[in-house]
């Protein structure tokens, strides 16, 4: 963000941390943040509320700011009649969900950004997302939409504020008309047979255009195929990641997934890249390698890291949250190629090397110039070493020229909930490519969380820009947390690091849980603004939902921790929402991987040991080959390791005082093992060992 020359006029919005607030500080529109002084203002001047809600990457946000916001007639207009608002999503979920729920109900549809016109208590009646300055091709422009509801507010105001009271109830009815009834037989098969049905055979990914990376849907689908050993689950995994990969939503210069593709062939992406996304896909490719063992979705999950740490990493300890699609006011011209710029940079042999695999001879793919891709070409020739190693020159030499551009805007306020998930990512990655550096970044992130953005009696809080931490944390904060414990236990075994894990499960119970979490999570806590409604969010969007972690850790934890309360929450929690599993299992693929492990979760490796023994490492290193999602691995390191955790887990011992490994089910334990040849035995025959739905 460039610094702001406070002799300029600016609106309330020049005082915010928020990236995309400091966006609109200059706007002659009277912004005023989310704040009780707006609101008495409304209820003072009786005026209605114009809420816009974005966030600092969004393109159409920034077009909308051009057209409108920087504009004095669209400004007057917004002055006069109604009271202002803006809104980071990014920053408050809580507030989106809601009035993105409301857009949905309304009008079916949603997205960024988000317009709508509220009663002086916050109430919704009228939504739309982007809106041009004047109306054209039959869509409204945004000032005969201001003029209208401004004349319908003096004309009509009771109609309108009779309207959002119905609306409101309505959003706080969603969360009381559960049915209790049992997740269907088939419902796993049913969510399977969609994604099938919709599976693109040719470019991979579902239905046609545009098209999200959808990591959630093909973490389901590999662990569909681990119970079931349907080969054509994985294979749509296997395609859709060949041919993302393949595609411009992966920057082939500088590594890193854009947000989605516009097109069916994953060629031209919406050019914004967000950590999130980033995250999760390092978690998918990692799980792909254990399962093929192909070394090209290892290189890739290396490359996106390489991209966060080189790229996204902040040097308080952090990581940002995106990269921006536009630069210099126009979309993706960062990432952009002309056939002759390459031409100049690259020698005539290495630019001839590069356009055989990357052809750059037909018409230009976007806007008169080209996204590199590789969608003509087979990989199978990138995985001999000698041309792989020769074009990751060549593009390097391209990406040290590319930095020499002005980059695009970095959003670089560090959001707890995308933090933990890097962690996460970080976390498997490093224990399944035995990679401590990798782990040692988990670590230091996981650090600056505790060290940073977390008050001072221990609560998570959301946001951290320059020196301040904001807004108490959300379901998604305090859930990605846990999970990404679970993942720095998983990959160090220090046993602290699941005992934070039971305590951030404990803290979800107590401030998030509806009915102590038998009838799942709300957005926010006990401890956050109170607003117009409480909702619950179970459809994996973007990211899979925070009720989807959070019954996932439950079921985790349980196991583990022998906790039946725990799973005894976790099966109320199916069972309250299973009519809404049943009727669409394919928007809720994260719980169904619940489902999943509390299902065919049932086989547990205990290793009892010392973490400084050559055997104990490569007895570790040996099960992390294996893609076991459903399993449980534990290492007993002394008597007092799992005193607060399972102290059941005490009774397995070493064996002639060597590291001895407990590989066991519901039906009781194999021998104890304490060789690496009888313990890869042992996991040959038993890692993937599932009784099928």
């Amino acid at each position: 963000m460039q610094e702001i020359n406070s002799e300029i006029k600016h609106n309330r919005l020049f005082f915010e941390k928020s990236p995309y607030l400091l966006q609109h500080a200059h706007n002659p529109v009277d912004w005023y943040p989310w704040s009780e002084e707006a609101f008495a203002r409304a209820q003072r001047e009786n005026k209605p509320i114009f809420l816009s809600i974005g966030y600092s990457t969004c393109h159409w946000c920034h077009v909308m700011e051009e057209e409108s916001f920087e504009d004095q007639e669209v400004a007057k207009v917004l002055n006069r009649y109604f009271i202002s608002i803006k809104v980071d999503r990014e920053e408050r979920p809580d507030i989106d969900q809601i009035y993105m729920t409301f857009a949905q109900m309304s009008r079916k549809q949603g997205g960024w950004p988000l317009n709508v016109f509220l009663t002086p208590d916050q109430k919704p009646f009228y939504s739309g997302t982007y809106f041009p300055k004047y109306s054209r091709n039959n869509q409204m422009g945004l000032l005969d939409v201001l003029r209208g509801i401004a004349s319908q507010w003096a004309d009509s105001r009771t109609d309108l504020i009779n309207s959002a009271q119905r609306i409101t109830r309505l959003l706080n009815e969603m969360e009381t008309t559960h049915k209790r009834m049992d997740v269907s037989d088939t419902v796993l098969r049913d969510a399977y047979n969609y994604y099938r049905e919709h599976f693109d055979s040719v470019y991979g990914g579902f239905n046609k255009a545009p098209k999200f990376p959808s990591p959630h849907v093909l973490l389901f689908l590999m662990r569909y195929y681990q119970v079931t050993k349907e080969e054509e689950a994985l294979a749509m995994v296997e395609k859709t990641l060949e041919q993302m990969f393949k595609g411009g939503i992966f920057d082939h210069v500088g590594y890193g997934f854009c947000r989605y593709a516009t097109d069916a062939k994953w060629l031209t992406p919406h050019f914004e890249k967000m950590l999130y996304d980033n995250a999760l896909m390092i978690i998918v490719y990692t799980e792909c390698y254990q399962i093929t063992g192909r070394l090209l979705y290892r290189e890739i999950a290396e490359k996106i890291i390489k991209y966060l740490i080189r790229d996204m990493k902040s040097l308080e300890g952090g990581f940002y949250s995106a990269e921006d699609a536009d630069s210099e006011g126009v979309e993706g011209k960062f990432y952009l190629w002309s056939k002759q710029k390459i031409e100049k940079i690259l020698s005539a042999e290495d630019a001839a090397f590069l356009f055989k695999y990357y052809p750059m001879e037909r018409t230009c793919n976007f806007q008169g110039l080209s996204i590199l891709n590789l969608i003509d070409t087979d990989l199978r020739v990138l995985e001999k070493n000698a041309v792989k190693d020769r074009l990751e020159g060549i593009l390097q030499t391209l990406n040290e020229q590319r930095n020499k551009r002005i980059r695009p805007e970095k959003d670089d306020k560090i959001l707890t909930a995308w933090n933990a998930l890097a962690i996460t990512a970080l976390s498997m990655a490093g224990r399944v490519f035995d990679n401590e550096t990798y782990i040692a970044y988990a670590r230091a992130t996981m650090h600056f969380i505790e060290k940073n953005i977390t008050d001072d009696y221990g609560k998570l809080l959301a946001r951290y820009r320059q020196g301040e931490a904001r807004y108490p944390a959300y379901l998604d904060d305090y859930a990605y947390v846990s999970w990404a414990y679970m993942e720095l236990y998983q990959a160090t075994f220090d046993t602290r690091f699941l005992e934070k894990a039971f305590v951030k499960m404990e803290e979800i119970l107590y401030m998030f849980g509806d009915d102590e979490g038998r009838k799942g999570f709300f957005i926010y806590g006990k401890d956050s603004e109170r607003l117009i409604a409480r909702p619950k969010e179970i459809i994996d969007n973007v990211m899979p939902s925070g009720n989807a972690i959070a019954l996932f850790l439950l079921v985790k934890l349980g196991k583990i921790g022998n906790r039946r309360d725990y799973l005894e929450k976790a099966s109320n929690m199916m069972s309250y929402f299973a009519g809404k599993i049943n009727e669409a299992p394919m928007v809720y693929t994260m719980m169904l991987v619940a489902k999943m492990l509390m299902d065919f979760g049932k086989q547990e490796i205990v290793m009892t040991g010392d973490l400084n023994d050559p055997l104990t490492r490569d007895m570790i290193k040996e099960i992390n080959s294996h893609f076991m999602p459903l399993a449980f691995v534990l290492l007993n390191k002394s008597d007092q390791d799992f005193v607060g955790v399972n102290p059941v887990l005490k009774s397995f011992k070493r064996i002639d005082d060597q590291t001895t490994a407990y590989v066991c089910d519901v039906t009781g334990c194999k021998p104890p093992v304490n060789e690496l040849e009888a313990l890869k035995s042992l996991l040959d025959k038993e890692a993937v060992k599932t009784t099928a739905p």
